[in-house]
């Protein structure tokens, strides 16, 4: 696949994410080391990586700045070409500016992995369409949690991630896997 005008945006892999208590049952215990794949692979072409971090504005969420949950995981390691700090769902609505950034280096196309599956990626995923680049979407890099529907039951984070790659697969992006982009 070529990836040549393609950054790598790899988005909130926070620390705060491991607190099973706090979130609820996660899917795809390979996320993590998949994100380190195409770290690695990104990489190891000189191809551009982006790092997004949340940065929540509400008081008890353990993804506001200065506290431990805020910090990257192990497995974003080394050096960004850019980390963009946001308070909302959108890696577009960040600083500093995504889309200029990309447009003022000629790359028309994003590899997305991170967390959550069904929001911040899904969410960024559906922008970066709608902002005519060409989005690819890396599941098996993402993960997310169960989550109560307003019936009371409960929607697996497999299910959310099924129905997020049905959404947005052939409108909004390409749903690929790491072994696509890296092999």
């Amino acid at each position: 696949m070529d990836l040549t005008r393609t950054a790598l945006v790899v988005i909130d892999v926070q620390r705060a994410f491991e607190d099973a208590a706090y979130w609820g049952k996660r899917n795809n215990p390979d996320c993590e080391a998949n994100v380190g794949r195409l770290i690695d692979g990104f990489r190891a072409r000189s191809l551009p990586i982006v790092l997004v971090r949340h940065d929540s504005v509400e008081p008890k969420s353990p993804l506001r700045p200065g506290q431990r949950g805020n910090d990257f995981k192990d497995v974003v390691r080394g050096p960004a070409d850019l980390v963009i700090s946001k308070t909302v769902n959108s890696a577009f609505l960040g600083t500093p500016d995504l889309a200029a950034w990309l447009k003022s280096r000629s790359l028309t196309g994003l590899a997305l992995c991170g967390i959550t599956t069904n929001h911040c990626c899904e969410t960024t995923a559906r922008m970066g369409g709608n902002l005519g680049f060409r989005v690819l979407f890396v599941l098996d890099a993402t993960h997310t949690f169960d989550r109560a529907a307003l019936d009371g039951t409960m929607i697996t984070a497999d299910e959310l991630a099924r129905t997020t790659a049905a959404n947005l697969n052939g409108e909004f992006a390409q749903i690929v896997t790491t072994d696509q982009l890296v092999g």
